[in-house]
């Protein structure tokens, strides 16, 4: 893919549409995240967090809820 050609179409979306094709290049690459291999560092970085949420799980902020804010953030 030639991203010099590619950027410019994709600038050329609305931005409803542009966070919309980014959602689905995330969710193609979660459908194959079994096939990559994590580092030390990012190992050891998801055991802390999952500690933390153990020791705080009313911190933790539903997914959903971000992206509502977010969207919300964009459009204005």
């Amino acid at each position: 893919m030639d991203l010099a050609v590619t950027l410019p179409e994709i600038k050329i979306l609305s931005v409803d549409d542009r966070i919309r094709l980014v959602q689905a290049i995330w969710d193609s690459i979660g459908a194959e995240s079994e096939q990559l291999e994590l580092t030390k560092s990012q190992t050891q970085e998801l055991s802390r967090r999952l500690v933390e949420r153990k020791a705080s799980p009313e911190a933790v902020v539903p997914w959903s809820e971000i992206k509502a804010q977010a969207l919300k953030r964009v459009r204005r």
